[in-house]
């Protein structure tokens, strides 16, 4: 079975207007009331649908041979955009601290724009750390997203919360450093 060749970009560049929807859904949906619980499980199920794309487009990308440059660029960048959502709407709603999304927010963008500032250059795909932080990232928010202190009770959701937040903040760390020192590797390689 044949499938279009821009399928995979089509897909990577949707997440781009699902990631604002997903945002304004996450503010409207608001902290836990019972009148907003309904729209907090709306955007957090747009979000898990969004990120889980990322994982479509990359299968279906690799598997029919039609991996792109626009791809390799565009697709980090639609993550970012997504899962910069997600921490920025969960810190301005007060349910995660400010200087942990800094912290990622820097690595994320500050990464992606050096991928754009060298993309004339060459593209520069995503190393397995940075994909390992990406599903970690993606796992850790969905959880924070979704609304399941109804069912679990609140103290062990923060906890679990809580956790999946440090290990995303030891990866997105760790990634960031293993990205830098390869692109100064990579820049002191004779050409």
């Amino acid at each position: 079975m044949a499938i279009p060749r821009q399928l995979p970009n089509a897909i990577t560049v949707a997440r781009i207007p699902l990631a604002v929807i997903f945002f304004v859904l996450l503010l409207i949906g608001g902290t836990f009331g019972l009148d907003d619980i309904a729209v907090r499980w709306l955007a957090a199920v747009l979000y898990i649908v969004a990120i889980s794309t990322e994982w479509v487009d990359g299968y279906l990308a690799r598997r029919y041979e039609i991996v792109s440059d626009f791809g390799k660029l565009w697709d980090p960048i639609a993550d970012k955009l997504l899962t910069g959502a997600g921490f920025i709407g969960l810190a301005i709603l007060g349910e995660l601290n400010w200087w942990l999304v800094i912290i990622i927010l820097i690595r994320e963008w500050g990464i992606t724009i050096h991928r754009l500032m060298v993309a004339k250059e060459h593209v520069v795909a995503a190393a397995w750390m940075g994909k390992i932080k990406t599903a970690v990232q993606a796992v850790a928010l969905s959880w924070a997203l979704l609304p399941l202190h109804v069912v679990i009770g609140l103290e062990p959701w923060l906890l679990v919360t809580a956790i999946l937040m440090v290990l995303v903040l030891i990866l997105t760390v760790a990634s960031g450093i293993d990205y830098i020192v390869a692109q100064v590797r990579g820049a002191r390689q004779p050409s």
